[in-house]
């Protein structure tokens, strides 16, 4: 039923085109997130990091009790798989493909690639819209543009793009273009910020004496990792919560068969917080689809997102 008439029923109906044109602001609505960093460190179980403000003193005093983490993070591989195969699974939900089936930390080659398009990269490139970008740190002259080769502290085993020959090439080239322009040094990554110039999806992987992977000088490789998170992480936070970005930070895979660490960090994540949903590698591939409307893989889609550590309202 419609109370009024003449020019009380024109005055509802100018309200109403009002309304329409300015929508009402509500306190639920969800702001998009518009970029996701993924950074991986390696080699640590959550016992070795968790509680640990002796040798993870940044994570546990700043990080930990600002941001999320994980409780259940568990790897999909067996425990004695190497870096590779984790990499790859984080990129496509699987080490196996029908070309090849990736097991060692074996070097970038026609053999071992494998000329799959069904990863997330490519899912991401075939948008149009959405962009992506690989910050390697330890890549230059000696790794190639496309750096598939191995060179000092850069581990091209630590980089999965390389994998895929719709990245790196057929066979895969350290002049490959498309793969050097999706391939930059860690350090032009505050450049990029500063420009406006980050991509949606961003990959960083560390060098090997900032992943926790190798002992450098004499420091403590836990120790080491956890300092280089604590001079990078204050601009990359604050450059999240500028740009309705989200972070995460996971390990390749635990040293032993326990439990891995895995940290969100950003605006919209819960603050303090514990989660006790089982996670794999395959639940950061499965967010960062969900996050950017694309199409789930099929060997993610049992995977639980990481919706749990963030706040209400603030995930898609």
């Amino acid at each position: 039923m419609i109370f009024g008439t003449g020019k009380k029923l024109a005055f509802a109906a100018g309200l109403g085109l009002v309304a329409s044109l300015f929508p009402v602001c509500t306190a639920y609505a969800t702001p998009v997130i518009k970029h996701v960093i993924v950074i991986v460190m390696e080699n640590v179980d959550a016992e070795d990091i968790y509680g640990n403000k002796k040798l993870a003193p940044y994570i546990n005093s700043e990080l930990i009790p600002k941001y999320a983490h994980a409780t259940d993070f568990q790897d999909p591989l067996s425990i004695d798989t190497p870096s590779e195969p984790h990499y790859i699974w984080m990129e496509a939900g699987t080490n196996t493909f029908p070309d090849h089936t990736f097991s060692g930390d074996d070097s970038v080659s026609a053999e071992r690639s494998t000329s799959s398009t069904e990863h997330l990269v490519t899912q991401i490139e075939r948008t149009k819209t959405l962009t992506w970008m690989a910050y390697q740190e330890g890549m230059g002259p000696k790794t190639g543009a496309c750096p598939i080769i191995s060179s000092g502290k850069y581990a091209a085993r630590h980089n999965p793009f390389v994998f895929f020959q719709d990245v790196s090439g057929s066979p895969p080239d350290v002049n490959n273009e498309y793969c050097a322009a999706h391939h930059k040094p860690f350090s032009a990554l505050a450049d990029d910020m500063a420009s406006g110039t980050v991509a949606n999806y961003v990959f960083i992987t560390p060098d090997l004496c900032n992943d926790m992977h190798d002992t450098c000088g004499g420091k403590n490789r836990i120790l080491a990792g956890d300092t280089w998170l604590k001079r990078q992480m204050p601009l990359i936070i604050d450059w999240l919560k500028q740009n309705s970005g989200v972070a995460f930070i996971a390990w390749d895979e635990a040293e032993s068969a326990a439990i891995m660490p895995f940290l969100a960090i950003g605006p919209g994540v819960k603050e303090n917080y514990a989660g006790d949903v089982y996670y794999t590698h395959g639940s950061i591939l499965k967010t960062v689809e969900v996050i950017f409307g694309l199409p789930v893989l099929p060997t993610v889609s049992d995977d639980e997102t990481l919706s749990d550590l963030f706040k209400e309202g603030q995930f898609p």
